[in-house]
């Protein structure tokens, strides 16, 4: 598969962000599905890849048919990101690396990782040459578009990392000491993109497939990532592929609704179960630890529907997939248990 074909062009190109504590498989997969053309594993770290960590492995685990799909590492060392480069492309699910230089949680930044890497620019770009010369995957980079206000550092960032060999750029566009709030720069996103000849993709606000379209269109980036607005929603794909193609789409219906939330709970029951020849004792048995990542995505698969603040209500107590499947089917019939119509 070309760089081109991945990244670049005047077609649709709206992909699956990166999310720690999100992107797991059983998102991509559904994301994919609906219509993502491409998906990023949560945030691995790369000196876990080289020190054989079978819980960072883990992180990489795919399903089958999840394609296209990126390794998404963090680290700092170039020699290592390029060794655990070339273990994720052993693996052969992959087709692109991606190089995390945005997360902006401290301990990945107290390490110089992640957001560090937007102002220590010649590091980051070794690191791109580093792992370009030990794969044969195109590599990327997502990253924003400076720590501060005062550190804007996203043109040389740009330049620094197209030579040294990015097939693409991905900018969220917001400062990293803002994390997940305030406006998003995507006229600056825009500029950058007129400015380098790699393909440059913008990420932030998207909270429906055809908002991103339109940030696709009216900024003429090559693509769009799309984050948050996916969680519980892997519809939003979907649409934007309609808004895209300039037509209509029939809404998804209840049936559909509880056949994903099911699909989506038993993947995930399926990954806590392998995750847990990895933890220590005493860790939650894996269905309740399923139920547990699927809080965030249930209140959003439910919202607006009748009766769906008494599943918010429930979400606490809720321990296994019978559970979370039973109170699906109160809420889609109308009569929430303990509840009345909202």
């Amino acid at each position: 598969m070309s760089d081109s074909h991945l990244f670049s062009g005047d077609r649709f190109a709206i992909g699956l962000a990166p999310m720690a504590g999100f992107t797991d498989r059983a998102m991509r997969r559904l994301s994919l599905q609906h219509g993502a053309c491409f998906a990023m594993t949560e945030v691995v770290n790369a000196a876990g890849l080289t020190h054989d960590s079978k819980r960072t492995f883990h992180l990489l685990e795919t399903g089958e048919n999840e394609r296209p799909v990126a390794a998404h590492m963090y680290g700092i060392e170039p020699a290592v990101m390029a060794e655990a480069a070339r273990r994720a492309e052993a693996l052969g699910r992959f087709d692109f690396i991606d190089i995390n230089s945005g997360c902006p949680v401290r301990k990945i930044v107290a390490k110089g990782a992640g957001a560090a890497l937007m102002g220590d620019v010649p590091r980051l770009a070794a690191i791109v040459r580093a792992i370009h010369e030990a794969v044969s995957l195109p590599v990327t980079v997502k990253t924003r578009i400076g720590l501060t206000p005062d550190t804007c550092t996203i043109r040389e960032l740009a330049a620094a990392v197209e030579d040294a060999g990015a097939a693409a750029l991905f900018i969220h566009g917001r400062f990293a000491c803002n994390k997940h709030s305030g406006p998003v720069d995507w006229e600056l996103i825009g500029t950058i993109k007129q400015e380098r000849s790699m393909p440059i993709w913008g990420n932030g606000s998207a909270r429906t497939g055809a908002e991103a379209v339109a940030l696709q269109k009216t900024y003429g980036v090559d693509g769009v990532l799309i984050g948050r607005g996916a969680i519980g929603n892997p519809w939003i794909f979907r649409e934007a592929r309609a808004a895209w193609d300039g037509r209509a789409i029939a809404p998804r219906s209840l049936a559909e609704l509880r056949d994903t939330v099911e699909a989506h709970l038993r993947d995930l029951a399926q990954l806590k179960s392998m995750e847990r020849r990895y933890r220590r004792a005493g860790a939650l048995a894996a269905e309740t630890a399923a139920v547990m990542v699927l809080r965030p995505h249930l209140l959003k698969y439910v919202a607006g529907l009748p009766g769906w603040r008494a599943v918010r209500r429930q979400l606490n107590d809720m321990r296994t997939v019978d559970e979370v499947l039973d109170a699906v089917d109160s809420v889609i019939a109308g009569e929430p248990e303990g509840a009345a119509h909202e």
